[in-house]
């Protein structure tokens, strides 16, 4: 009797601590005990939420001065990081104080940055250095995600990092520069340049030209195809062609570009070979090798496809070339702005 009552209260007492081991682990994983850890904040629960269900906004800031190619190509990386592309473009006082005046004012840059196609809003007078107060109005008023730059060193003047705090974050992510092209590359080509004068001043054209064509780029299929629009025009579309040297693509390249695809449905654009502009226009010009204007005007929102090399004189040949190359059958109206 007293050995089957020892052998109940056994059972009882493993019934009752495996009952208590169990609420206690219960309690644990609920977060009801003090050494429990805390859950996150319910706002924190909904911008997580919220992030998941929209689309992934990255913000990349530059002077974008004398814009070219190489700028395109950044921005196309950073919108290749995301869905939707801000893009900085820091203040004329911001770049006095950090690099010295720029060469193109606010309102240019502002113009050619809202023209590149991979661009889906712009801020104006970004500041040139990520500060704490900028950074949160980034992240809680334009819900950017990301802040992006190149993997070149951004130093300010005291040799401190500009981007510190987006590092610190754990917000940043960084892409690769574009070798070869510089704003600074490119005034040291215009800087070059020598003034056409009588080829008895002991200097032949081929010489000058040899001044004038330093260039490290190196074209690639793969990166003209990263550029490319990849589409053609529909059967009835109005094609619309302009031609040009498109040389140090500027804010008047871009309003010029527009006013032309606003004629139609699609905008070609021929761009002429050094060799022809250097015979029309100077032995000095031009300052961007034709594979790097090309690379600008595609970059271009308004451009759908570009004639490399385009010839000089519109002929009939190349009215069939546009036809086999663009669309399997005949093209629409096609309308030559000279």
């Amino acid at each position: 009797m007293d050995s089957a009552s020892s052998s109940a209260r056994t059972v009882a007492a493993c019934v009752i601590g495996g009952i208590v081991l169990g609420a206690s682990v219960v309690a644990l994983h609920l977060g009801a005990g003090p050494a429990a850890p805390s859950l996150p904040p319910v706002e924190a629960l909904r911008r997580r939420f919220r992030r998941r269900h929209r689309p992934v906004r990255v913000y990349m800031d530059g002077c974008f001065d004398m814009m070219h190619y190489g700028h395109c190509n950044a921005l196309r990386q950073a919108r290749a990081l995301g869905d939707e592309l801000v893009v900085g473009v820091v203040s004329d006082d911001e770049i006095t104080a950090n690099k010295g005046p720029p060469v193109t004012p606010l309102h240019e840059r502002m113009k050619m940055v809202r023209a590149v196609k991979w661009v889906d809003d712009v801020i104006p007078d970004a500041p040139y250095a990520i500060t704490e107060d900028f950074m949160n109005k980034l992240f809680n008023e334009y819900n950017i995600d990301y802040i992006i730059h190149g993997d070149d060193p951004c130093l300010l003047p005291d040799g401190t990092d500009a981007y510190a705090l987006a590092k610190k974050a754990g917000r940043y992510k960084q892409i690769k520069r574009t070798e070869g092209v510089s704003t600074t590359d490119i005034v040291g080509r215009m800087l070059l340049c020598v003034r056409e004068r009588p080829v008895s001043d002991n200097q032949s054209h081929s010489s000058l030209q040899r001044q004038t064509k330093i260039s490290h780029f190196l074209p690639t299929s793969r990166r003209i195809v990263q550029f490319s629009n990849g589409r053609g025009p529909g059967p009835d579309s109005r094609v619309v062609y302009i031609d040009g040297a498109f040389d140090l693509f500027h804010a008047g390249h871009v309003e010029i570009l527009r006013l032309a695809r606003g004629l139609g449905d699609f905008l070609l654009v021929g761009i002429h070979t050094d060799q022809t502009i250097s015979s029309t226009r100077g032995p000095h010009r031009p300052i961007m090798n034709l594979h790097e204007r090309s690379l600008s005007v595609l970059a271009c929102r308004y451009v759908d496809e570009v004639i490399i090399g385009a010839p000089w004189h519109i002929s009939k040949d190349m009215f069939v070339t546009c036809e086999l190359g663009l669309s399997l059958g005949k093209l629409g109206p096609l309308i030559y702005i000279c």
